[in-house]
């Protein structure tokens, strides 16, 4: 790992109408639109689906470095996070932030401690750890 800070830089540019196109440096472009909950075409990443795939994404790279620190082996892991947007004093904002986590390990293996390093996974995202909504993890440990 490079030493801290870490600096992303990411474009935005848009028309008056129509897609955002989301850039940065060596990667491909994004298109974005508002959502349809915000009367956006569907189809589209928009800032909101952008965000909990942050924080899903985060907490998927956070569980491979928190299980390889603790040589900790696993088969797979899949994640669906809800995150919710509500109204508080009169501003919209992400309130709560769900993980629904199904971490596939072999037979043998500590479920107990699975579900630790899980929940120390969903601690130490460094997304999750930026935002102000409140967070959850619900994990299943599937045997196979």
């Amino acid at each position: 790992m490079h030493p801290y800070p870490h600096h992303y830089k990411v474009t935005v540019g848009a028309p008056a109408e129509g897609e955002v196109a989301l850039g940065a440096a060596g990667l491909p472009d994004l298109a974005s639109m508002p959502p349809p909950e915000f009367d956006g075409p569907p189809g589209y990443w928009s800032p909101e689906t952008l965000l909990v795939a942050s924080v899903a994404d985060c907490f998927v790279l956070s569980f491979r470095a928190v299980a390889r620190a603790s040589k900790f082996e696993w088969r797979s892991l899949s994640a669906e996070v809800e995150g919710v947007l509500d109204r508080v004093d009169g501003m919209s904002r992400f309130t709560r932030f769900t993980t629904h986590a199904r971490l596939v390990v072999a037979a043998g293996a500590d479920e107990r401690r699975a579900r630790m390093l899980l929940e120390k996974a969903e601690k130490v995202c460094l997304v999750s750890n930026s935002l102000t909504a409140e967070r959850h993890i619900e994990s299943e440990i599937v045997v196979a």
